[in-house]
């Protein structure tokens, strides 16, 4: 059993729970919040035997073996190197760091330390994305990748109402496309590598974050063209376009429906079974990697999410979007 503890104790922590509790060999040990009550409400919520409201008490109680962190932004690298510094494996929430001066200290102490780090994209794992990586040669020269992810914010009307909320707050190193746009871009450069240049727009809110935005990423023979956005909504599929055919992939962030459509009208239906609860795919490249005793994922790459983090770092240079982070 791979002991895990928890950092967070929001929805997606219980999304979290619901995938890795379908592993055989993990299991909920600690979860830390800031304050008792709240910790304490969440661990009663899972059955969670212990409660932190100290990080460095939880890293150092010999309780967990690994750690799930899905903090406020900003923290994730504070939190991960202080985590990996114990000897804990983590799996940290995406954006794994602010930018990537940050994720370059993390990885340093995650080889200091001889530990696993990785970012929790759980995208790349998916059943569906696999699909897609094995048939992508099947449709010719690539010439584009398409992908949106537009989706409204309940907390935009709050923020509309006068209430900002953390999702809209620079200083948490927040903002539509680290939240959002990320899904768009991890992909194409799990597929694709670096661009050779990067193009960015978007529209600011007042409280000094993105609201949306577009990204062209120009490579060699093809582009990438990315929409995001937590102001607006768009149900548009996302699409790799060859010369031979195309690949169509229903939501780009949970790629469960893939089709394979050619030139001539005919079409492939290559969608494969997905459990429910999406995260045990990522919980268990996770665990098998500890097991085996490898430091790094052969999906979610440090290089991969390095370049992820540096294709953010410049598209927030274009748009003015700055952190106190990046200071």
């Amino acid at each position: 059993m791979i002991r895990f503890g928890v950092i967070g104790t929001n929805w997606i922590t219980d999304r979290f729970i619901a995938g890795a509790r379908l592993h055989e060999e993990f299991r909920l040990q600690a979860v830390y919040s800031r304050k008792e009550e709240t910790g304490r409400a969440f661990a009663d919520k899972h059955g969670i035997p212990h409660v932190f409201t100290n990080t460095e008490e939880m890293f150092g109680s010999g309780e967990i073996d690994a750690l799930y962190i899905a903090s406020p932004n900003i923290f994730h690298a504070e939190q991960a190197m202080a985590a990996m510094k114990h000897g804990l494996h983590v799996l940290c929430e995406k954006p794994v760091a602010s930018n990537a001066r940050e994720f370059a200290e993390m990885i340093a102490v995650a080889k200091e330390n001889g530990v696993l780090l990785m970012e929790a994209v759980k995208s790349t794992f998916m059943p569906g994305f696999e699909a897609v990586r094995e048939n992508l040669g099947r449709i010719g020269q690539v010439r584009r990748y398409f992908a949106s992810f537009c989706q409204y914010s309940s907390r935009y009307d709050a923020y509309k109402a006068g209430n900002v909320m953390n999702a809209f707050k620079p200083e948490l190193s927040n903002g539509a496309l680290v939240d959002i746009g990320i899904y768009c871009i991890y992909p194409a450069v799990a597929l694709f590598g670096k661009p050779k240049a990067v193009k960015a727009t978007g529209y600011m809110l007042e409280s000094g974050v993105d609201g949306e935005g577009s990204i062209l990423l120009e490579y060699e023979h093809m582009d990438a063209v990315l929409m995001y956005s937590k102001i607006t909504h768009s149900s548009l599929p996302a699409e790799i376009q060859g010369e031979d055919a195309s690949l169509i992939i229903n939501k780009i962030s949970e790629p469960t429906g893939i089709t394979l459509a050619y030139r001539d009208g005919r079409s492939e239906e290559l969608s494969q079974p997905t459990v429910e609860h999406n995260m045990f795919y990522e919980v268990a490249e996770f665990i098998s990697l500890i097991k085996e005793g490898r430091m790094e994922s052969a999906v979610n790459t440090h290089e991969v999410s390095m370049l992820t983090l540096e294709i953010m770092d410049e598209a927030r240079r274009q748009l003015g979007l700055v952190y106190p982070a990046d200071r």
